[in-house]
């Protein structure tokens, strides 16, 4: 019965090195499986949590029977609260920079689509006005954004 006591011998001196590195130094490879894990969990998170959120402006929308719209692209949506506040997008707004402003930001040009958010009892004449200036711009893709009525 042999055995290798130097390293210097047979083949049973080297440990751990499964290159041809230096003996005893430290592994190089990459485990990916905990990554793995962790990007399948945040997948999950950001599936379950992505349809919670919605605009920032709070306005109790008016309830009809109108269906939901199937939209391929993100509108330009202005609010509108109950005291008559107008925002575009999240940012308040004076009335006459309406038409200004939806002209810097749209992407498509006068074929955009805007969406009206108006609480229900905000004032009519400020839902009017506010709708008056999008046309006079010269936006014709304008729709109002109301609340599907549940039944119970």
């Amino acid at each position: 019965m042999a055995m290798s006591v130097g390293g210097k011998g047979g083949g049973g001196g080297r440990r751990g090195g499964r290159r041809g590195g230096s003996r005893g130094g430290p592994i190089a490879d990459i485990n990916v499986t905990p990554l793995v894990d962790v990007m399948l969990v945040l997948l999950i998170i950001f599936m379950v949590a992505a349809p919670m959120m919605t605009s920032g402006v709070p306005i109790d929308l008016p309830q009809t029977q109108a269906g939901a719209l199937n939209a391929q692209t993100q509108p330009i949506t202005i609010s509108i609260k109950q005291d008559g506040q107008v925002f575009l997008q999240e940012t308040q707004i004076d009335v006459a920079e309406i038409a200004a402003k939806l002209q810097a930001i749209a992407t498509t040009g006068y074929n955009e689509r805007i969406f009206v958010r108006g609480d229900g009892k905000a004032p009519y004449g400020v839902i009017a006005d506010v709708m008056s200036r999008i046309q006079e711009a010269g936006y014709k893709n304008i729709g109002l954004v109301t609340q599907q009525i549940t039944d119970h």
